[in-house]
């Protein structure tokens, strides 16, 4: 009897990253990634997405359904729409749990923002599972974070809880109208490392090159320096009000950990009355994949037994 399997899908601005697992064990059978085309516009990106888990799916995985579907995406994902997902035109407007439905009538469907999969698997499997609380940092293309408390993701009074790109950058934001103000995710994420590696590096292509080109290039050292002190300014006033065991940092950015591990980890005993751990994420690159294959096993119900 072939072994009963589930989905994971990872909808993110750039790329939709999908993986196929057995549903009792961690083993993955296949994975695929294609690009998202956000200028394309939400319902080809889903598309996209949706055809090519499929796809997967029939690679290795044939003649089976899935027992769950697992998804986590850019935003906050509600029954008729998702909420905070600027980045692909036309995503707000999706009833995303019902689409993948659609497509996948057969399966039980589990859907969560990315950064709240990305924690929760960190919790049960990774480097939060015995932090409590604990946090969750994703430095992507974005910026966001999680809290993991009693092994639980909090996920707030609408789900935005850990939303800290929209943190303001100074008190003359304070009041300031939604285009008139400045947000800590226009400077402090992939995006806006990117921005200022492109004044700098000719060829720019992300964050990464400002990072490779510090060693050699006094702007690059000074636009990292602002950086990681405007991001080590919003994690201890965090970690001050939150109080963790343990900060774990995932995402793009952490291939470049050693230029970030040190500046963030003397902010903290610097200025943290009970300074936490900081970790490099256990799945620091494709959490939020591994986060929804982890949501997908959790909705899987026991089978019932076929034994005589």
């Amino acid at each position: 009897m072939d072994t009963p399997v589930v989905l994971g899908i990872d909808f993110g601005g750039t790329k939709t990253a999908m993986a196929v697992a057995e549903a009792g064990a961690a083993v993955r059978l296949g994975t695929a990634t294609v690009p998202t085309h956000a200028a394309e516009g939400g319902k080809a990106s889903l598309a996209r997405g949706l055809r090519a888990a499929r796809g997967l799916l029939e690679r290795v995985a044939p003649g089976r359904e899935p027992l769950a579907v697992g998804v986590s995406t850019i935003g906050i994902p509600r029954e008729n729409g998702v909420d905070l997902a600027p980045n692909i035109p036309g995503w707000a407007e999706l009833a995303l749990a019902q689409e993948v439905q659609d497509a996948f009538p057969d399966s039980e469907i589990r859907v969560e923002t990315d950064v709240k999969a990305a924690a929760r698997v960190e919790a049960v499997e990774g480097a939060l599972r015995d932090a409590d609380p604990g946090l969750y940092l994703n430095l992507g293309t974005g910026l966001a974070v999680a809290l993991v408390a009693g092994g639980e993701v909090v996920a707030g009074r609408n789900g935005a809880s850990g939303e800290i790109g929209y943190n303001l950058r100074s008190v003359a934001d304070v009041g300031a109208a939604a285009g008139q103000r400045s947000i800590l995710e226009d400077g402090v994420s992939g995006i806006g490392l990117l921005a200022r590696a492109r004044e700098l590096v000719p060829g720019a292509t992300g964050a990464k090159d400002l990072f490779a080109a510090v060693s050699t290039d006094e702007r690059a050292a000074a636009v990292l320096k602002e950086f990681t002190d405007e991001l080590a300014f919003h994690l201890v006033n965090l970690a001050i009000a939150l109080d963790p065991a343990r900060i774990a940092v995932g995402g793009g950015m952490v291939r470049s950990w050693a230029a970030l591990h040190g500046p963030l980890r003397r902010a903290l005993d610097a200025a943290v009355p009970f300074p936490p751990e900081l970790v490099q994420a256990a799945f620091p690159f494709d959490a939020p994949l591994a986060g929804a294959l982890t949501l997908a096993r959790a909705a899987v119900r026991p089978q019932p037994s076929t034994a005589l």
